[in-house]
């Protein structure tokens, strides 16, 4: 049966499935339910796992939201507990909110229990990795795709960063709590989700030109489930609780996904680093932060207009050789200063020692792979890419913002997040491939926060 066809229970089983890929998938998630009153299952999730006391962190928006549910479920159950609040009105993912939570963390607990949504459940993995106990997590808006990922996304002194611990073994995901969520929140998903688009696309597209793995069958669970949500997203926003555990629920499985793969791309391109490095803009700069899957939906309408550019050229040897010859170091390292502020050291060092991406010969490898391959890379973009207006209708009918400038940003951020993306990870995006191609500084150009 191929995963794309598979149940959530089929999908999660302890043996996990050997594919035609070559590697055998499995996932840490033990327990995990999706819908109305599955709170009362919390119980169930706890003895699955062996604990007794669970350690339960959430910040005031979350307890509001969830733990009128959660508590009369312990209670009952007679399940000791501690509970500790957040005291940040609103926490990020970095080194105070760990540290907090760290600090409060009492040893006599034998779990974490995250009551939270993309902040507390990515805190909670590295408070759980870091004190060698099992997660688990309540979950209280359909706003990321983090829930059942090996990875949590960070604010490391003061640069967003991957830090990769274990999944939660414990997922509950109520839909009489996730549908009275923040209508932004409701959005946010939605948002994080239309990005699998992008995402598959380069990583179908980086396999050819850099030989990187791909999986067919994680590649189809994920346009299994983007099917579904694209067709519940309006009844989303009415608050409908089957749509929104449709969303929840693809959500879910993105993170799933990202662990059979081992990796992010079946659910992260280019789309979310336009968000990435808008975060970093913000932290530099001591701006507020949007939430990540409105800046990611964002991301993924500018990256589709981008494919509609993008299948209108074609790679040429002159061009590639007029830009190599183009090609200056220092004033790139100027602009990484510039774009990343205090970050900017960093990355310029792990270029230069451990990625090589601007190496000039790896370009040409390349390039020749770009040259050869080119009408296989159009026709991956035709089948992975849905048409922009199909998107754009999409997400103006679930309200949600599309255009930068909503958001704060001006141009020179959205030609600044896009030309500079390619070196904020060792990743190979899209913007990876028009510097390959010599043509990323053209398109950057044309790039408007309009």
């Amino acid at each position: 049966m191929h995963l794309g066809n598979m149940t959530l229970e089929e999908l999660i089983r302890p043996e996990g499935h050997t594919c035609a890929c070559g590697r055998h998938h499995g996932i840490g998630l033990k327990f995990l339910r999706i819908g109305s009153g599955v709170v009362e299952t919390l119980p169930e999730g706890l003895q699955v796992l062996g604990c007794e006391k669970p350690f339960i962190v959430c910040d005031e928006d979350t307890k509001k939201a969830a733990w009128h549910f959660v508590q009369p479920v312990l209670d009952k159950a007679g399940i000791a507990y501690q509970l500790h609040v957040i005291r940040r009105v609103h926490p990020e993912p970095d080194e105070e909110t760990v540290g907090e939570i760290t600090m409060a963390f009492d040893p006599a607990c034998d779990c974490i229990l995250a009551v939270g949504s993309g902040v507390i459940n990515d805190c909670c993995k590295v408070l759980a990795k870091a004190v060698g106990k099992p997660q688990l997590v309540v979950g209280t808006a359909p706003s990321m795709d983090g829930y059942a990922s090996d990875s949590s996304s960070m604010i490391v002194r003061r640069t967003k960063t991957t830090l990769y611990n274990a999944c939660p073994q414990v997922i509950i995901a109520d839909t009489r709590i996730m549908k009275d969520a923040p209508e932004r929140m409701l959005q946010a998903g939605f948002g994080d989700m239309i990005a699998k688009y992008v995402a598959l696309c380069e990583w179908r597209m980086t396999a050819l030109i850099n030989g990187e793995y791909f999986c067919e069958e994680i590649a189809g669970m994920m346009r299994a489930s983007l099917k579904k949500i694209v067709e519940s997203a309006p009844r989303m926003m009415e608050r409908d609780e089957a749509a929104v555990g449709a969303v929840a629920e693809g959500l879910i499985l993105s993170g799933i996904a990202m662990a059979f793969a081992k990796i992010s791309r079946p659910a992260s391109g280019l789309e979310h680093y336009f968000s990435h490095l808008w975060e970093m803009f913000s932290l530099d700069r001591g701006l507020p932060m949007e939430l990540h899957g409105i800046q990611v939906g964002v991301g993924t309408l500018l990256c589709l207009r981008l494919y509609d550019r993008i299948r209108e050229v074609t790679p040429s040897a002159e061009t590639f050789e007029a830009a190599c010859a183009a090609w200056d170091g220092d004033a790139w390292k100027a602009d990484m200063r510039r774009v990343f502020g205090g970050a900017g050291h960093g990355l310029i060092e792990k270029e230069e020692t451990a990625w090589h991406n601007n190496d000039e010969q790896a370009r040409k490898a390349r390039f020749e792979k770009i040259l050869a391959h080119w009408p296989q890379l159009r026709k991956i973009m035709d089948e992975e890419l849905p048409p922009t207006q199909q998107i754009f209708a999409l997400m103006q009918k679930v309200g949600m913002p599309m255009l930068a400038r909503e958001l704060g940003w001006g141009d020179q951020d959205v030609q600044d997040a896009f030309r500079l993306s390619r070196n904020a990870r060792d990743k190979y995006l899209t913007s990876s491939l028009l510097w390959d191609m010599g043509m990323l500084e053209e398109m950057a150009r044309d790039m408007r926060a309009e």
